[in-house]
């Protein structure tokens, strides 16, 4: 086995670009999935701060801006209430909730829900996504912007399984991805009006996974996955700026490196570098020892970190692609992408257990772990010196 030492300067320069504070989407404010908050390496029951009940289901992050915690559910014996509320992250307090009524269809895999996309924060407004396809504009205090049934306009476009890809907002640009096995697209949507401004036919095949923003050739683009490959499109108009063919994973996404390359789930993980420019995208590797399970992939300096379905922590070199190391995680399952922050990766399983693993030396390691005894699949979530974590029933926060 390849064993590379990596010092704890290096790891600790990771996220230096990283703004302390918010997590304004999935994956953070990048959706790399790293922050820069001093977080407990030694985990206890003390480190839970809190502990709030909340309705229905969800596989939704919670998103953090400031004070405010912003998360979705749908409750119901079909799952047509959607709810989003917002919490104070100091004291896990309601400070409002909305309710509305589902207009698409609610119809989902038993492991999933209808809130399983995560929600975007944008200046003062918010906006949520359900597998249902209602999306709403909420400004930060709860008061609603505008809301669309997108199953209304496109009446096909939904399957039996749920859909559960995250919206981003590129530059000014709220992107959506709505692929099924019928009507599949991507839309642009202006963020005051909820208006199209432009709408793309996509791979008719359900596509769990969620729009990237990076940038090629100076401009700012977003980042669209399939099975059919990788078509990254500018946000204002829907144009194609590159298109990398080949195929890809429809459940986990690709991950922007701090250098500009992205790294796909295709193939296990291939490594692509747009290039200045137009069209211009190069393939650096491919390693078929770095496929990740459900989860996506997480970029720490250079290295790769995946996670496999049985909970193998997977290390690779981000410049070669070869693998360096592997580790056994407790656990059977795991769904949920880990995240890290001041030199740690933070992982939980399916059953609750929450682990933080130092990869800092020849080999990572377990080196704590926590318990919350209930099934845990969504992505957790950090800012403000703690991390955030929900299950269908509660919302914890965790910190020193």
């Amino acid at each position: 086995m390849k064993k590379t030492a990596f010092t704890f300067v290096v790891a600790a320069g990771l996220v230096a670009s990283i703004q302390a504070g918010d997590w304004t989407r999935f994956r953070g404010p990048d959706g790399g999935g790293v922050a820069n908050e001093k977080l407990p390496s030694k985990l206890a029951k003390e480190n839970i701060k809190w502990e709030v009940d909340i309705p229905g289901r969800g596989l939704s992050s919670p998103i953090v801006q400031g004070d405010k915690i912003f998360l979705s559910a749908a409750s119901g014996p079909d799952q047509t209430r959607l709810h989003v509320m917002c919490l104070s992250a100091k004291s896990g307090k309601k400070i409002w909730e909305r309710q509305f009524w589902a207009t698409g269809r609610t119809m989902t895999h038993p492991k999933t829900c209808v809130a399983a996309p995560t929600p975007v924060v944008h200046g003062n407004r918010v906006f949520v996504l359900y597998s249902s396809n209602d999306l709403i504009c909420l400004d930060v205090d709860g008061n609603l912007q505008w809301l669309r049934g997108l199953t209304l306009d496109y009446p096909n476009a939904s399957n039996s399984l749920g859909m559960s890809s995250s919206p981003v907002v590129v530059d000014g640009v709220l992107v959506v991805q709505i692929e099924n096995d019928s009507e599949s697209f991507a839309a642009g949507i202006n963020v005051r009006t909820g208006e199209n401004l432009w709408k793309l036919d996509r791979p008719k095949a359900a596509n769990w996974t969620s729009p990237t923003a990076a940038r090629s050739g100076g401009k700012a683009v977003a980042i669209l996955q399939s099975s059919k490959g990788i078509h990254a499109v500018d946000p204002h108009t829907g144009d194609e700026a590159w298109y990398f063919g080949g195929g890809a994973s429809t459940t986990p996404s690709s991950t922007l490196g701090p250098d500009g390359t992205l790294y796909v789930p295709a193939n296990g993980i291939t490594a692509l570098k747009p290039g200045s420019a137009t069209k211009d995208v190069k393939e650096i590797w491919v390693s078929g020892r770095l496929k990740p399970g459900t989860s996506s992939p997480l970029i720490l300096g250079k290295r790769i970190f995946t996670v496999n379905s049985s909970g193998v922590l997977t290390c690779g070199d981000t410049v070669t692609g070869d693998r360096l190391w592997q580790i056994r995680m407790k656990g059977k399952k795991f769904s949920a992408t880990p995240v890290a922050s001041s030199g740690y990766i933070y992982a939980i399983n399916e059953d609750g257990l929450l682990q933080v693993i130092d990869f800092k030396g020849e080999e990572g390691e377990v080196i704590s772990s926590l318990e919350l005894d209930e099934v845990v699949l969504s992505t957790p979530s950090i800012a403000n010196g703690a991390i955030f974590i929900r299950s269908d029933k509660h919302l914890w926060k965790i910190g020193s």
